[in-house]
Parts: C-alpha cells; structure tokens; sequence
C-alpha cells in the first residue's frame, strides 16, 4: 500500500503550521518549525502572492497530512460525506475522526497518529473483540476499542497507558485506561474536533 514515508516535519514546514505528526516532540523545542520557520527548499523565503485556489488546496493538504490519507482515499471520503446528512465538511471530519488508527490515537493509546497507525497494523487492538489490523476501519458508534490481552504485557503500552491517564480524553470516547479499552459513545461534534482546517474550503476545491 503506498504511503509518505519521508520527513514529516518537512509537511509542517510546507504548510507553515504545526500539524503534530510526531507526538510530544512537536511540544519540544526540537520541532523543526521552531528554529526553521519557512517552508523547505530553496525559495522557501520567497514571497508569493497566494490565490484562492492555493488556500483551498493548502486546507485540503493539510487534512491528508494529518490523518495521513492519500488522494484517492480522501477523495472516496469526500465522496461519502456528500452523501452524509447534515454539513459536508463536518461529515468529512467526523469520517477521518472515526478511522481506527485515529480512535486509538485519541484514546491515547499512541502518541501520534503515524503510531496508532502501525500498531494497528501489527494486530495489538481489536474492536468489539475481533482483531483489526486496518488503520482506516471505520469505527462506529456502540463500537468497543481495546488493546488485546497479549500486547497489554508489553513494555510500550504500558508506558502509553502511564501518559495516558494525564490526558483528558474527548467527551465522544469514554476510554477506560486501567483495562486499554474504550468504547465511542457517538460521533464527534465539529467543535470536538481539535485540528486546524476549514473544512469548507476543502469541499469548495472539490465543487469546482
């Protein structure tokens, strides 16, 4: 399956803005867009007078990178947001939030996105009891998330379980840290919802 796999503080930088696609470095002063505020290469200080076209597909890449879908995925997503009920772009957050690696990244049984993303895909959670090793399962709500019984034992997540007990978890999860479990109550709302895009400018690019 294809996927970026090259530096991500270099997205950071493109986009001009702190995405948090490395967990608690990104809190440090050894995030990258702390000491190199511009965007990568060469003619990253030039300055360049930006159409309404570039902020919408800024928005729209901004998105991508920080769930980490590629184009054809994202547009499927879109795809069935419009169907959805209610705001387009609210639906196409609320889609991307309830993808299984995001759920387990919220619950904060990893520190990043990237991290739930590969531990999902090494089989440590299951839903509902069933293992699920695919990051974009969508979850719904009703849906019990949990780390297996075999990975609880693991060093890592007990270190995760330890942070994870500092951290406040969104009112839509009711996660239960002491077992590494949770269970999505309902779906987000947008105001749950804690990444910086506009969402409308997004499905704008798309109407064109």
């Amino acid at each position: 399956m294809a996927r970026y796999t090259g530096p991500v503080c270099r997205l950071c930088r493109r986009e001009m803005e702190k995405l948090y696609l490395k967990g608690d470095r990104c809190y440090t002063d050894k995030c990258p867009l702390e000491r190199r505020a511009r965007p990568p290469g060469e003619h990253g200080q030039a300055r360049r007078k930006v159409s309404e076209y570039a902020l919408r597909l800024r928005e729209k890449q901004k998105a991508k990178r920080i769930y980490g879908v590629l184009e054809a995925q994202f547009r499927r997503y879109l795809e069935r947001a419009t169907r959805a009920r209610g705001v387009t772009g609210e639906a196409l957050l609320q889609i991307l939030e309830t993808r299984l690696d995001n759920v387990v990244y919220r619950m904060g049984f990893a520190s990043s996105r990237r991290q739930a993303r590969q531990l999902v895909r090494h089989g440590h959670f299951s839903v509902n009891g069933r293992k699920v090793d695919i990051p974009s399962y969508s979850v719904r709500p009703g849906d019990v998330v949990a780390v297996r019984p075999k990975s609880r034992q693991l060093d890592l997540f007990k270190v995760l379980a330890e942070e994870a007990e500092g951290r406040r978890s969104p009112d839509w999860l009711d996660v239960d840290v002491q077992n590494m479990r949770g269970k999505v109550v309902r779906l987000p709302r947008r105001d749950e919802i804690d990444v910086p895009v506009q969402e409308h400018l997004i499905v704008e690019l798309y109407s064109r």
